[in-house]
């Protein structure tokens, strides 16, 4: 039997034992500052010159790219993605002069940011659908308001990773077109969605109006977001960027950050996400663990486990000392009692490890519970 641990030992013990760790089950390889800096050195051009408030061909250029690639006609380098969404927003109310945004219910709007659409831009967001599944299209119908923008996360993070089909993601967009409203896309995790839609990610963002995609999640970078969307809208998102105080003097190292992991990880997506389904069937073989969703529709799901949190974390850290592979990122309590949940996002550290060894550490993993 596992001894009793404190919150606090727990936690330390869990960074001891990852830092000693050779092998990760999700994410990409840990990197310290020293080394990130290092290869960020290594990969500058000595003769680049940084950017400044916003100006410059480093980040310019880079907001070019990123705004080509998804089709869009301009692009607004972020130092938070928060920041972005709540501008964009913003924009979108004033013009339509509706402050009435539908998103999910776990939209990152609603869940993550203490409030800051309604406490500093002063709009509404309608929360639509059930939390526990995707939104739908008769979920929208169903709203008695009139609203002025429709978000959409791709994929549904708090959902697995979920993704609505193809012809029900165009239905719901279409409905919100015909019916006069902005749609938005959250893609914070976008760049994950490609293999599952099988088209460009042009494709996909030409069913919204702005979209917004991150740097740091799967693509590893220090920092970053971008909005991307028309001129206009872009030009005002630089005045509402100063207003927030996020057009800062100099944002070079996150922006050579980004442009090295859409380099280094966007041509792998695929190979993540059919890693993600490798392990995902491997580990739900296992009695007492069940994956959302199964099979997982992106390099992202979620592993439900019949186990108090505190003992799976203590078996996890046993099997991880003895394996060398760090086999969790967090666990939590699940709705129903008995169980409980972690995330997995597959990234580069994956493919290292056989689909085999993932089964066999969560055999040993679940069995050290039972007992």
């Amino acid at each position: 039997m596992s001894p009793q641990r404190t919150p606090e030992e727990r936690k330390q013990r869990a960074e001891a034992v990852r830092a000693g760790c050779t092998r990760f089950v999700s994410g990409h390889y840990p990197r310290k500052p020293q080394q990130v800096l290092a290869d960020l050195a290594a990969s500058t051009p000595p003769d680049l010159d940084a950017d400044i408030y916003g100006s410059g061909s480093l980040i310019a250029d880079f907001e070019a790219e990123v705004a080509g690639l998804f089709g869009k006609e301009a692009g607004l380098f972020f130092p938070s993605g928060t920041m972005a969404q709540q501008i964009a927003l913003r924009i979108w109310a004033e013009r339509s002069g509706n402050p009435n945004v539908a998103f999910h219910p776990t939209c990152h709007l609603e869940v993550h940011e203490e409030g800051g659409y309604r406490l500093l831009h002063g709009l509404h967001g309608e929360l639509v659908g059930d939390r526990f599944r995707l939104m739908t299209l008769d979920d929208l119908k169903a709203v008695r308001i009139p609203l002025g923008a429709l978000l959409i996360e791709l994929p549904q993070r708090h959902l697995g990773g979920m993704l609505p089909a193809w012809d029900e993601l165009k239905a719901m967009t279409g409905w919100a077109h015909d019916q006069g409203l902005i749609t938005h896309l959250d893609g914070a995790r976008v760049w994950e969605c490609g293999p599952f839609y099988g088209r460009s990610y042009a494709a996909i963002a030409a069913l919204f109006d702005t979209v917004y995609v991150s740097f740091y999640k799967i693509l590893g970078g220090i920092a970053g977001a971008m909005l991307l969307g028309p001129e206009d809208v872009i030009r005002e998102a630089r005045v509402w960027q100063r207003r927030h105080g996020g057009n800062l003097v100099q944002m070079y190292p996150f922006v050579l950050s980004a442009k090295r992991g859409l380099d280094e990880h966007l041509p792998h997506m695929a190979a993540y996400r059919d890693r993600a389904v490798a392990f995902a069937a491997a580990m739900s073989a296992v009695d007492g663990i069940t994956i959302l969703p199964d099979p997982p529709q992106t390099n992202m799901f979620h592993a439900f486990f019949r186990a108090d949190p505190d003992a799976l974390m203590d078996a996890a850290m046993d099997a991880a000392e003895e394996s060398g592979i760090w086999p969790l990122r967090w666990v939590k309590p699940a709705q129903i009692p008995g169980w409980c949940t972690s995330e997995f996002t597959i990234g580069s550290a994956g493919l290292d490890i056989d689909p085999a060894e993932v089964g066999a550490l969560f055999g040993e993993i679940m069995a050290r519970v039972r007992e």
